[in-house]
């Protein structure tokens, strides 16, 4: 079993920041990578910063520049710096991992259950 616990969203006005964290607990043998997806009212959800094997970055257009994806190995934690925000980024947010448990099975897409992020113009 793997659990994954997110935390840190909120209420914020344009040009604020939050930072989330996510932390993963369990069976785990590895993580192989972690991020951040998110998903406004209607429409798809979308990558919004992962973290593959610790070292390679990626980020959703929308984003670059403004948010920065860090993971702290020892405490399976991932953190996503969200500055200059902005009200179309608004959104729940969701931590996303892959993982190889203890057991030595993969699991692909694992997802937490989400955190409210909400930006007043």
């Amino acid at each position: 079993q793997v659990q994954l616990v997110e935390s840190g969203g909120g209420l914020v006005q344009a040009g604020g920041s939050l930072r989330l964290s996510c932390v993963a607990s369990g069976s785990i043998f590895s993580i192989n990578a972690m991020g951040w997806y998110r998903q406004a009212p209607g429409q798809q959800r979308e990558l919004v910063a992962n973290i593959i094997s610790g070292v390679r970055t990626k980020y959703g257009d929308s984003v670059k520049g403004r948010f920065t994806i860090s993971r702290e190995n020892a405490k399976n934690t991932v953190y996503l710096q969200m500055n200059s925000l902005k009200p179309e980024d608004t959104a729940v947010y969701y931590c996303n991992v892959d993982v190889t448990t203890t057991r030595g099975i993969t699991l692909h897409d694992y997802w937490g259950q989400g955190t409210q992020v909400t930006v007043s113009s």
